[in-house]
Formats: structure tokens, sequence, C-alpha cells
């Protein structure tokens, strides 16, 4: 017995608008309207810089407006995007941080970061170097081991606090070097930079790009790169892995993702663009400037990568036994 006229119309239409959004990205038609990149950070932060970068460049037919949603360790941000259409006209400028640490400190339920996200594309990793001021007679990472393992507790490093990336290389630190240093937190990555110079604190995990200037004049001793090889702008600083901690690797690393169920096709075509984008001569010289080493990836190698990051820091988070402040 067939179906109700009205009844079969009413299959057939609704059918017909399901497939719609689907040819239409199919003929290639996204993007229609301008494309929003939040960003959890202030203006003139590093992810902000970082991502005007990229969308001055991003060729897609419309443009991508750049709007920051700062708080709670960008977590304000990643939960507004969780919730947005997936239609791919809302990105995220994510890191580390807001996918892997700062959801598990803050115990969220806005989110889930492991579900309400797909990566899009992989942009690079600031390297940290860790760097020793006139406070602390160490040259090399070895002796820092020693030190501390003579001294469980008594070794003061400074961070801008719990989930921060130099926070979180410390507590690795800690963990891969059965060690235990002491946490000074700051307000703000120059303030315990200065303080080091001045030999108020010994020692710190700072972004290379910020310290390399102070090591090269002389005013820090640089020791080792958090990087998984030597890296141009740690000037040819061993790594903290070849060191004496292998497997050890950290830096403030930043992606753009999407939310969950954002069509496939959409993702790729971000995808393939961004990549096109990140290999333009100009784009890599500004953010090789602020310190970035950058990675081509697919999507798959993306988010690959950050399932893995998910699990590291869960671990680290676990083992250290560090809890939000």
């Amino acid at each position: 017995m067939g179906l109700p006229r009205r009844t079969a119309m009413a299959l057939v239409l609704a059918t017909a608008a399901g497939l719609a959004p689907r040819l239409g990205l199919a003929q290639g038609a996204y993007p229609t309207k301008p494309i929003k990149l939040i960003v959890g950070a202030p203006p003139g932060g590093g992810p902000d810089n970082v991502a005007r970068v990229i969308s001055q460049h991003i060729s897609l037919g419309q443009p991508v407006v750049v709007e920051n949603r700062i708080g709670a360790a960008s977590l304000i941000a990643a939960e507004m995007v969780s919730k947005a259409p997936p239609d791919g006209y809302t990105l995220l400028i994510a890191s580390q941080t807001v996918l892997a640490v700062a959801p598990l400190l803050a115990k969220t339920k806005s989110f889930d970061p492991q579900k309400d996200f797909t990566g899009v594309a992989f942009i690079g990793t600031a390297p940290l170097v860790l760097v020793a001021g006139p406070g602390l007679s160490v040259n090399t990472v070895p002796d820092l081991i020693a030190l501390a393992k003579s001294k469980p507790g008594a070794v003061d490093y400074g961070n801008g606090g719990v989930g921060t990336t130099p926070y979180m290389a410390g507590a690795l630190f800690s963990v891969m070097t059965g060690t235990k240093l002491n946490s000074i937190p700051y307000p703000g990555e120059q303030a315990a930079m200065t303080d080091i110079i001045a030999g108020r604190v010994p020692l710190m995990f700072a972004n290379a790009s910020a310290a390399m200037p102070h090591v090269v004049s002389g005013r820090l001793r640089g020791i080792a790169v958090t990087s998984p090889r030597r890296v141009s702008v740690a000037q040819g600083l061993p790594t903290l892995a070849e060191s004496g901690v292998p497997g050890f690797e950290i830096g403030t690393w930043l992606g753009i993702i999407a939310p969950a169920s954002t069509p496939p096709e959409v993702v790729e075509k971000l995808n393939a663009e961004l990549r096109r984008v990140l290999s333009l001569a100009d784009v890599r010289e500004k953010l090789h400037g602020q310190g970035f080493v950058l990675e081509d990836q697919t999507t798959a190698a993306f988010n690959q990568y950050i399932r893995q990051e998910q699990a590291k820091w869960g671990k680290v988070i676990q083992d250290a036994g560090i809890k939000a402040e």
C-alpha cells in the first residue's frame, strides 16, 4: 500500500532539504558568508597575532573575521565554538591548554574537548627554552637533575601559573626525571624573566623567541630547548631529550578546530587553504619571528596529534597531582 500523497510529498521535500546543503558544498558553494575565527586570548597576544596573520591571507571568496572571546584560559571561547552550528563558519584557534589541560583542571562540564571538536589544521609549535639566571650554578640538564634530586622541592622555577605551558613544562620535567621543582607563579612571562635575570628566581621554561635575546646577551644561560629536534629559534641549543630526558617534548602549539560534525568536505577545504597559507614565505617569516616551528599536517594527522596530547597531559596531571589554583 502506497503512502498518502501528502505524506510522500513531505518526505520528498524533507529529503531535498537535507541534501541541499551537501549539494551546495559539493559544488563548491562554501563559503557564502564571512567566517569567524574565535581567539580566546586578548588582542596583541600570541594566539591573536597568529590568527590575524593567517586570516589576512585566506582566500576563499569571503573574509575571515578574528573575534576575541577572553576568559577562563580560553574555555569561554571553546564553549562558544563547541555550541556553534557545525557549518564551517565558526572556528577556534586552539592550543594544548584549551584542548588537553584547562578542561581537566577546571573539570568543565560545558563541553567535552574530546567529543565536541574536530581538527581542521595544525599551525605550529613555539618551543620553550630552559634558562637559568645568575642565581643557579648549573650548566646542563644532568646538573639540574642532580641538584633537584639532592634538594627535593627546593629548586624554584618561574611560570605563569597552573596550566600554562611553562608550568606544565616544569611538571613534565619533574615527572620524567623523578624530581620535584617548586612552582613560583607570575602574572606573565616577562615578570618572571625579569626576576630570573635579577637572580631572584633560578630558572624557567621560557618562550624561545622571548628568552633567546637574553641568552645571546649573556643575561640568561640557555640550557636546553623543549622541542624534539634542535631548532633555529633556539640557536642550536641541545634538546632536553638528547640531554638526559628521552622523549621530553613540550611547546605552545596552535591549531584551528571546528565544532564536531562539521561536514568533512568543509573541513578538507579549510585544511587545504590553511596549508597553502602556511606555505607562503611572508606568513612563514612572520610566524617564525614569533617563535613558531611550522608543520604541515593533514586533518587526520592533526586529529591524531590532538588525541595524543590529551592522553599525554591527562597522565601528567594525574601523575603530578596537579590541581587548579
